[in-house]
């Protein structure tokens, strides 16, 4: 029976755009391009297209390559390269989403932000206990229900996120008029401040990952306004990643540029967080902290809401005996648990998590846009994989904290990298190594005369 196509209104994909927002754009959206632009300075143009490339293109490029491939999960989508580093991706990445980093983040950058700056310093340990029960609770509640998700983040959220952004926007570049200040900066940032550092800083919004499981949770979605035609689905997903990608890149931009801005008044802080709470004092004062505490903390609770979700979905589809309805509260009790170690810690923690995840991420989203060249073949998938896994391993060796880096073995490996792996230097290692496993597995697969091209996806994994 062919499959009716149901075409979405204009006012349905705003607000699915709309709720795609709001699920990306959260604890790290609002730090961290902040630190960027004063780390920048003057360099803050370079900088911010290297930012968008990572924080906004790849995010983008991987729900696409979830819609094109027609993955019901980030493990479907990597189950070329093999189960066993299927389950090892799936796993990982959510840990890292929605248990070890980006999920207990929310809480504590929301936080730290909007919640610190009016406790005492001798109760803020039982403060944030407090704060991320409520905020975890509250997590759970709006995520328990599915099919009202796009109705909670992106009809009553989302609105109220953007009027408090376009509030301290307009402060800051038309009531203060600080925009012509950028063309003014005689500070050059760090050394390193140009579009591969921008890039890189890009990892630190963990979107492109997130991305994998957001693709999963907008097709849920869409299949709850009767869109189930998979060539539909996809420039429907298109079409709403436009949207959502298109206005984070319009305050990415912004905020690196009042970072910037920032150091004409303050200092560069550790992270975005302090300086986001100087910026908003040094502009409208104590009207400004309780903006930013409000900013902070609804950015942070439609992310949180996507996290949990995202991971819930998958692993109740890996694990059908555990289901959704179970790893969603375990997934909320996790974030709650870890957030009290504090933001510091978890902060520690992502550096080389993310260095060897991204690469093997942005491997699988490449692969997943040429499916249809390449479908999903299996010798192209390893190659790519495992060649891009190497120097994943160098990166993730390279930023360990010092107590494990400075050892003797991860020395010597890290000295090795150094001087004989391409781009080591620079973090972009992964590049030669990625295009390389490509070509090299279509090559091989053209000699051994293997189909390249995209087949029915039920043969595909046969």
């Amino acid at each position: 029976m062919e499959i009716k196509k149901q075409k979405l209104s204009r006012r349905q994909l705003i607000i699915l755009g709309s709720m795609l927002f709001g699920l990306f754009f959260g604890a790290g959206n609002l730090i961290f391009p902040i630190h960027l632009g004063q780390l920048s300075g003057s360099n803050w143009l370079p900088a911010t297209l290297g930012f968008l490339l990572s924080a906004v293109c790849l995010p983008l490029m991987s729900i696409l390559a979830i819609s094109m491939t027609r993955s019901d999960s980030m493990y479907h989508l990597a189950r070329p390269a093999g189960k066993y580093f299927a389950l090892f991706f799936l796993i990982a990445t959510h840990a890292s989403l929605g248990l070890l980093i980006a999920s207990p983040r929310t809480a504590t950058v929301s936080f730290e932000i909007g919640i610190k700056p009016f406790i005492a310093a001798g109760s803020q340990r039982w403060a944030l206990l407090i704060y991320s029960l409520l905020f975890f609770g509250i997590t759970y509640l709006l995520s328990r229900n599915q099919s009202k998700m796009t109705s909670y983040v992106g009809k009553i959220l989302n609105p109220l996120l953007l009027l408090l952004l376009t509030a301290v926007f307009a402060t800051a570049f038309i009531i203060k008029g600080d925009g012509a200040t950028l063309g003014k900066l005689g500070q050059a940032g760090a050394a390193n401040a140009n579009m591969v550092n921008g890039f890189l800083q890009g990892y630190n919004t963990m979107d492109a990952l997130a991305g994998l499981g957001f693709g999963v949770t907008i097709v849920t979605a869409l299949s709850f306004f009767g869109v189930v035609n998979p060539n539909t689905r996809s420039k429907d997903v298109a079409k709403i990643g436009g949207i959502s990608m298109g206005l984070e890149a319009i305050i990415y931009t912004l905020l690196i540029a009042l970072g910037a801005i920032s150091t004409t008044f303050t200092k560069t802080t550790a992270n975005g967080g302090p300086a986001f709470s100087a910026i908003m004092n040094h502009y409208t004062g104590i009207i400004g902290t309780a903006i930013l505490a409000a900013m902070a903390i609804m950015a942070c609770l439609t992310t949180a809401i996507g996290l949990v979700t995202s991971f819930s979905q998958d692993l109740g589809k890996r694990f059908p005996k555990i289901g959704f309805k179970h790893f969603l509260p375990i997934t909320c009790t996790g974030g709650f648990i870890i957030s009290n170690f504090g933001l510091n810690e978890i902060i520690a923690l992502s550096s080389p998590i993310l260095s060897l995840l991204y690469p093997l991420a942005i491997g699988l989203i490449i692969l997943g846009l040429m499916y249809p060249l390449i479908g999903k073949n299996k010798l192209v998938y390893k190659t790519t994989i495992g060649l891009t896994l190497i120097p994943a391993i160098l990166d993730a060796i390279h930023t360990l904290p010092p107590f494990l880096g400075n050892m003797a073995f991860f020395k010597a490996i890290d000295t090795f990298a150094g001087h004989y792996i391409p781009w080591f230097s620079i973090g972009m290692d992964f590049v030669p190594f990625m295009i390389a496993g490509i070509l090299g597995g279509i090559i091989i697969s053209k000699l051994a005369g293997k189909t390249l091209h995209a087949t029915a996806p039920e043969q595909e994994l046969e």
